[in-house]
């Protein structure tokens, strides 16, 4: 398909919807989603840590932000979301590294491609517990945080589209991201009390360079090209959804799953 949207645009500038913010973002590292939501915080104003397991990937991410936003403050954190320690550390850690926490993105998440009749215990396990799992240690983390602090915040989950959808190979994948969704809904209700919003947004595909690694280029494509745009979601169009979730122009949505997608026409 070829048409006025099937092109992706420039990212958009920032608008200062989070100034005076401090945000601390999951699976961060690299060229993904993570990384793409880190910039978009801090182009709007935030202050974040960024997080992630791979070590040198996040301490090259943290220098390539520091590059970019001088004048913002940009901290790291080397977190496995598997391990409930780290994930209380890096909620205190981030915490004492820039005086405040207000806003949590649960990005992490694990993918891979295996029909149901040939997956292991041990596929299906990792992916659950990185994805599902990883999103509620940090959630509960997180809201422990929020409720000491008094503050309020807002916590934003990354969930998918095959939350919804079926596609061959992704049992896994898609289990966990539904769950994401009902801790997304369950957790708000319980929020709210606390002062703090939870939403979600659950893209259809976004390319960058990490997925064509992992998964076939035909694949990719032909995924792409279902969509009604003809084309995949740009990481940083994510990431908009994203900061705008986190920002006060969605002070009275929570418990949501916001559809980043070009819907499949």
């Amino acid at each position: 398909m070829t048409g006025p949207l099937s092109v992706a645009p420039e990212p958009v500038s920032g608008h200062g919807l989070l100034t005076g913010r401090v945000a601390v973002v999951t699976a961060a590292a690299g060229t993904g989603i993570g990384s793409a939501t880190a910039r978009r915080l801090l182009a709007e104003g935030a202050d974040v840590v960024v997080s992630d397991w791979h070590e040198r990937r996040l301490g090259e991410t943290e220098i390539e932000l520091e590059g970019e936003f001088p004048d913002r403050r940009v901290a790291a954190i080397a977190c496995d979301v598997q391990n409930t320690e780290q994930v209380n550390a890096l909620v205190q850690g981030a915490a004492q590294a820039l005086g405040r926490i207000d806003i949590l993105v649960n990005n992490a998440g694990l993918g891979g491609e295996t029909p149901v009749v040939d997956m292991t215990d041990e596929q299906w396990d990792r992916v659950l517990d990185i994805t599902l799992n990883g999103t509620f240690r940090c959630t509960r983390a997180a809201l422990g945080y929020f409720r000491d602090a008094g503050h309020g915040g807002v916590i934003v989950n990354n969930a998918s589209v095959l939350g919804w959808r079926a596609q061959h190979g992704q049992a896994h994948y898609a289990a966990a991201k539904a769950g994401v969704m009902a801790l997304t809904r369950c957790s708000a209700v319980e929020a709210a009390a606390l002062g703090v919003r939870i939403n979600a947004v659950a893209p259809s595909i976004a390319r960058h360079p990490f997925l064509d690694k992992v998964s076939s280029s035909e694949l990719l494509d032909n995924l792409s090209q279902q969509e009604a745009f003809g084309r995949a979601a740009e990481p940083w169009e994510v990431a908009a959804t994203i900061a705008m979730l986190a920002s006060d122009y969605t002070s009275y949505l929570t418990g949501e799953v916001v559809s980043v997608s070009s819907q499949r026409a």
